[in-house]
């Protein structure tokens, strides 16, 4: 005879169910409420967050100094025009040489679109020259049609530029003064704070500070390797510019997808141009083996080591964030997800029940000492 159920436990199974739901619900709808307020303050949470990607990547240096005695403003000001000399030659590095073969890359690349028009039309596409001057007269047709949308698109590109040029200038600015006073932000935010809050809130900072940094170098570990595998191709087949498309990989790969493909996109235009077709081809199968690399196997091993998450919360929290909130979202979601996982340990620890120590010898718990 079967066992009938408790209508006593199924009464408390339920209330149980429901108050956690209640309390899960109270919950979403807080995050919910934290990110559009986050929305809201975007264009001074985007440069804060660039700023501290900035000040993780600089601190080492400006640590140094200080440790060698030098005035915190004086250490900061050092790193932030040693910084901006960087990229400044970062920027040099890659412009110089393709300005001074500006006029070969042109002469190249209309080389290349008679190759491909070649290509096509002989076999197995067998297109003529009256099919593609038809397509092209469509394309053109279509753009003056469109003339509206077009400007539209120029103009929002054009306050995209101003834009990050803003950000730019905003986050060096924050990160000068990161480095010049962050040092004295805990202390100061553990005397703003009540209760135990001025032990929790700047403990969960500083443990987030330094998964910050671990992500940063570990993304720019990750874009070292595609430099040198990427450039070590490249100079295998004699690519002109290797060393300029080796740096511009690297500080693309701080940009998740868009940075990889216009990295990839220069690279093998490069290749079609100085090279032809098949050395064009053997770039783009190269650029794809390695970015399959980086995305499936460096990248989440790398980034689970350094912020200790697991590959696969890597890579889904990756593929959610793009979804979410495109390439920014893409950025910003394996840093987000190891704050949740900071917050969610310290949490644990917190709640966590101390183990009973073990008795002593006089049978005392711990060893503890019985008062006379």
């Amino acid at each position: 005879m079967s066992a009938r159920l408790s209508a006593t436990k199924t009464r408390t199974t339920l209330r149980t169910s429901a108050r956690l739901s209640a309390e899960l619900l109270l919950v979403l709808v807080m995050a919910a409420v934290t990110l559009w307020i986050l929305g809201r303050m975007w264009p001074v949470v985007w440069p804060l967050v660039v700023g501290l990607f900035l000040t993780t990547l600089t601190w080492p240096v400006a640590r140094f100094l200080r440790k060698r005695g030098w005035p915190p403003a004086l250490a900061a000001s050092a790193v932030t025009v040693l910084f901006l000399l960087v990229v400044g030659g970062i920027v040099a590095l890659i412009a110089v040489p393709v300005a001074s073969q500006s006029g070969q890359l042109a002469d190249g690349v209309v080389a290349g679109i008679q190759k491909l028009r070649s290509w096509a039309a002989g076999p197995p596409l067998n297109i003529d020259d009256a099919q593609i001057s038809h397509a092209l007269d469509a394309a053109i047709d279509r753009i003056q049609n469109s003339l509206g949308s077009t400007v539209t698109t120029v103009v929002t590109g054009l306050s995209t530029v101003v834009n990050g040029v803003v950000t730019a200038v905003l986050a060096v600015f924050l990160m000068f003064f990161f480095l010049k006073d962050g040092p004295r932000f805990l202390p100061w935010l553990t005397r703003q704070l009540p209760g135990r809050f001025a032990t929790d809130v700047p403990t969960v900072a500083e443990r987030g500070w330094n998964t910050l940094g671990a992500f940063v170098r570990s993304q720019a570990f990750v874009g070292m390797l595609d430099a040198v595998f990427i450039g070590l191709g490249l100079w295998i087949l004699g690519v002109p510019l290797v060393l300029p498309l080796a740096v511009l990989t690297f500080v693309s790969a701080f940009v998740p997808i868009i940075g990889a493909l216009f990295a990839g996109f220069v690279a093998v235009l490069i290749a079609l141009v100085s090279n032809g077709l098949t050395d064009a081809v053997i770039v783009l199968v190269i650029i794809i083996v390695v970015q399959q690399l980086e995305g499936n196997v460096f990248q989440p091993m790398i980034q689970s080591r350094g912020l200790g998450l697991h590959a696969a919360v890597v890579l889904l929290a990756v593929t959610l964030g793009g979804s979410l909130a495109g390439i920014v979202g893409s950025l910003l979601a394996v840093p987000a997800a190891a704050m949740v996982a900071v917050v969610w340990n310290y949490v644990r620890e917190q709640l966590s029940e101390q183990p009973q120590e073990a008795a002593g010898d006089d049978g005392t718990p711990g060893g503890a000492v019985v008062p006379s």
